[in-house]
């Protein structure tokens, strides 16, 4: 067996291990009741199976001895039932006892969604649906690469650093493509799919985890939006985890110091996950490096420790570090020279680094053939040669790659408006040329 192969068994071989009692939550019990409370308390009348389902938790002998016991205190009682269909059909709504304890726990936090997972679950998930080791071939990669005209330089260079799992630095003029470089990475290495929790528990407080904006979800067989299915009698697999394609998540110019660590809502009073926490298992883009608001020492300090140990630290507002595997791969991208923005400490923690240059003028007509083509424009050499020395070399221009997209849709802009087919004339080169070009 290959060690591809390997991280593959590995990582199918993970699935949350389904939930049959209200031990194996690793929740107490009374933190659990006032969750199903402050959810009552919000939703108003609710079945047994609905309460089930925003808890996240089977029914039968998880829920339903909560719903027993907030029964027994009175907290709770039942409006309505339905005959030969179960307690899970009966339909349940909170007291005036049960109002007053809602109202204390939500004091305490607000949070009202499903069941957290301990910490401690959640960082043994994440070590063992790691990636390992990847193995990415010349072939693959021109695959993977084949929307973009690149210099075999850089092929040369990314696939190594594919391969090695560690962190990478993407550093050139802006337009020549290193975004999409990334996002190629990503479609490469991030075939696999994973499971992460709705929501962690560290030391009392909740965690939000799952975003819907940076995690796509995989249907599962075993899920069910109408209490019906598998929450009724217990599920394959924990409900409280859900199954995601690996993230690949980008941020740019607005993250702080303080996006990096747990975000505390004062009002909510329960946390939100920082970016490197929602990417475990995937890739991390940071994007515009250099032009965030915090100085890039600052920025560049606050990653030494996770990428050379491979383990995060996250603060509590209480004071309190908490561990976390840090199992993300880190790309980092620029437009600005590395020495302006990084010292040699740094660099050598980050082994790959690749420049991405300006396309040559035979890798600028080739990209600029493939854009014409995609946007039905008749492609004209003579007229490109024309574009090149009246725009470029007379004006000492530099070549980018995005440039022929650009110009290319200046050109469908004028045609429309003018109401007439786009073609590459010398007219309308010089006047998409002219609209999109400044000088600086």
């Amino acid at each position: 067996m290959s060690p591809a192969q390997a991280s593959t068994r590995r990582r199918k071989a993970f699935t949350p291990p389904p939930i049959t009692k209200i031990e194996e939550t690793g929740l107490a019990q009374l933190w659990l009741q006032d969750l199903a409370l402050k959810i009552l308390y919000f939703q108003g009348y609710m079945t047994g199976y609905e309460i089930a389902e925003a808890i996240a938790l089977p029914f039968t002998a998880v829920v339903d001895k909560l719903l027993d016991a907030l029964k027994r205190e009175k907290s709770i009682e039942v409006k309505a039932s339905s005959m030969g269909l179960g307690e899970g059909s009966y339909q349940y709504g909170i007291t005036q006892g049960g109002t007053k304890r809602a109202r204390e726990a939500l004091e305490r936090s607000q949070y009202a969604g499903p069941a957290p997972v301990p910490i401690k679950d959640y960082n043994e998930a994440i070590l063992r649906q790691s990636q390992g080791r990847i193995h990415i071939t010349r072939r693959v990669l021109r695959q993977s690469l084949s929307d973009l005209v690149l210099s075999e330089n850089i092929y040369n260079k990314v696939g190594p650093a594919v391969n090695s799992g560690a962190s990478i630095f993407l550093y050139g003029p802006p337009g020549n493509g290193k975004t999409s470089i990334a996002r190629a990475i990503g479609k490469m290495v991030l075939r696999e799919s994973m499971y992460i929790p709705f929501s962690l528990y560290i030391e009392g407080q909740v965690v939000k985890l799952y975003d819907s904006v940076n995690h796509e979800l995989i249907p599962h067989k075993d899920t069910t939006k109408t209490g019906t299915g598998s929450l009724k009698s217990g599920a394959q697999r924990d409900p409280r985890w859900v199954h995601i394609r690996r993230p690949f998540i980008m941020v740019g110019g607005e993250v702080t110091l303080t996006d990096l660590d747990l975000v505390f809502n004062d009002v909510s009073k329960f946390y939100e996950a920082p970016f490197q926490v929602k990417a475990a298992g995937g890739i991390l883009l940071i994007d515009d490096f250099g032009r965030q608001q915090v100085r890039p020492s600052d920025l560049l300090n606050r990653w030494i420790v996770p990428l050379e140990n491979r383990v995060d630290y996250l603060t509590l507002h209480t004071g309190r570090k908490i561990e976390v595997p840090f199992n993300v791969l880190v790309v980092f991208s620029t437009n600005l020279p590395p020495k302006d923005l990084v010292d040699e400490a740094f660099l050598r923690r980050l082994r790959h680094k690749i420049e991405v240059t300006d396309p040559s003028y035979g890798e600028y007509r080739k990209i600029f053939m493939r854009v014409a083509k995609d946007k039905r424009i008749p492609y004209n050499d003579k007229i490109l040669a024309y574009l090149l020395q009246e725009w470029y070399i007379k004006r000492n221009r530099n070549l980018r790659a995005s440039h022929p997209r650009d110009i290319c849709d200046q050109i469908i802009d004028i045609s429309h408006f003018l109401n007439r087919e786009p073609t590459m004339t010398k007219e309308l080169i010089d006047q998409a040329a002219e609209a999109y070009f400044v000088d600086l």
